[in-house]
């Protein structure tokens, strides 16, 4: 026996058991408080103890003796309430029990973060009854349609390569299409709560994390009808740029960790730049904070979901095509045509053959920056077509800065 694990083991018994139940008498909760807690975690790593030589019948006495003295406890509550006060208590006594049990069991991390976790939901109560309050029927049904994405349809598909030159598998093909739909559903949500009237910085970073190109044609249109709004909407374009280079490098990490460290370098100093880029024009000229944000589109809907599926699956295909029949030359037409309007799905495709070698590694990072290049041209081009002249003005100089920074790396750093 290991006295010392032991004595551990009950010593952050005791701090988790002091957190949760400081919380708790905080807030006068009447079942258990800040001596309670402690003394229900303790109770279950003793158990989890005695378990260890006597078998898990005590662990499972332990636990059932805990419930029927929360039944008693609760029965006496309300006898002396009018209203049922939740059970909210009650789950956390039975938890901190288990995450004292699970310190004994080896899994000293996961317990210490479950009880973390359960302190912090505990104390915002508030902040996510205000939450839930605010959520609409649509946000409700946006939310439903993500977890019937990335729950129910994305373990029912199979896991294996079909298609010509075997780069198509229904469930990566799936996964990303769930990760896309998250990384847009956190910014729908996000606008839905900050509103319309988000200012230039955030309204920048929620139309980077839904869709930079998107967001450029949406303020380049109004600058058409509000010349004055130009300073503005060249504030949120440049800003939702640099977001959408910050979500192209988190893509990656996710979906390519092994590949994050190539692709990364180029890409961090593109951010940085956009980033500088976006403070000189923000502290330029007049402002103009009271714009509002273009509505947004619920991006849960099973046809955009479908259709960008679509669209890497071909991504995937063309790629594959253009190295068997075209050669490298081929890979960076497709990767300029398909980063033109999205840059989602090169990122993610040439992340995925990276992963599975059939693109190299130095090869890959170039395709994306590539794309990426498209990208920020085809963006210019729509303020020079949708947008005001002032508004051409301040961000055309802008991103033929960023494009000429791209291309001296892709000189500097030559792929094989």
């Amino acid at each position: 026996m290991d006295v010392l694990a032991d004595f551990r083991h009950l010593g952050i018994a005791v701090g988790l058991g002091l957190l949760v139940g400081l919380q708790r008498e905080r807030v006068k909760a009447g079942l258990a408080g800040l001596r309670t807690f402690p003394l229900i975690t303790m109770l279950g790593a003793m158990c989890g103890m005695l378990a260890v030589a006597l078998g898990a019948w005590v662990l499972a006495a332990g636990f059932l003796a805990l419930a029927a003295m929360i039944v008693v406890g609760k029965i006496a509550i309300l006898r002396r309430r009018s209203a049922d006060p939740g059970l909210t208590t009650e789950v956390a006594i039975l938890l901190m029990f288990s995450v004292g049990a699970m310190l004994v069991a080896g899994n000293e991390t996961l317990a210490i973060a479950v009880g973390g976790a359960v302190a912090v939901l505990l104390q915002f109560k508030g902040p996510m009854h205000g939450f839930a309050a605010k959520l609409g029927d649509e946000d409700l049904q946006a939310i439903m349609k993500f977890v019937l994405l990335s729950l129910v349809i994305l373990p029912v598909l199979p896991d294996r390569a079909i298609g010509p030159y075997a780069v198509w598998s229904p469930r990566q093909i799936w996964w990303m299409v769930v990760l896309i739909v998250g990384i847009n559903l956190g910014g729908y949500i996000a606008y839905k709560f900050f509103g319309e009237k988000a200012g230039s910085a955030l309204g920048g970073i929620l139309g980077g994390l839904i869709s930079s190109t998107a967001t450029t044609v949406s303020y380049a249109r109004r600058t058409m009808q509000f010349a004055d709004a130009s300073h503005h909407a060249a504030i949120v374009i440049m800003i939702a740029s640099t977001v959408g280079t910050f979500r192209i490098l988190a893509e990656i990490g996710v979906v390519a960790p092994a590949f994050f460290p190539i692709v990364a370098p180029p890409f961090v100093i593109l951010l940085v730049l956009l980033a500088i880029l976006s403070a000189a024009v923000r502290f330029a000229g007049d402002k103009n904070e009271g714009a509002d944000m273009p509505p947004q589109q619920n991006p849960t809907e099973l046809k955009s979901a479908l259709l960008f599926g679509m669209l890497y699956a071909v991504v995937l295909l063309a790629v594959a095509f253009g190295k068997n029949y075209l050669g490298n030359k081929g890979l960076y037409v497709v990767a300029a045509l398909s980063g033109l309007t999205d840059m989602d799905a090169i990122s993610l495709s040439t992340a995925r053959l990276v992963t599975t070698g059939g693109v190299t590694a130095d090869n890959g990072w170039r395709l994306i920056l590539v794309g990426f290049l498209s990208n920020i041209t085809f963006k210019g081009g729509l303020t020079v077509l949708l947008g005001h002249r002032r508004l051409f003005a301040r961000i055309v100089p802008l991103y033929t800065i960023t494009l000429a920074a791209g291309g001296l790396l892709l000189w500097l750093r030559p792929g094989a």
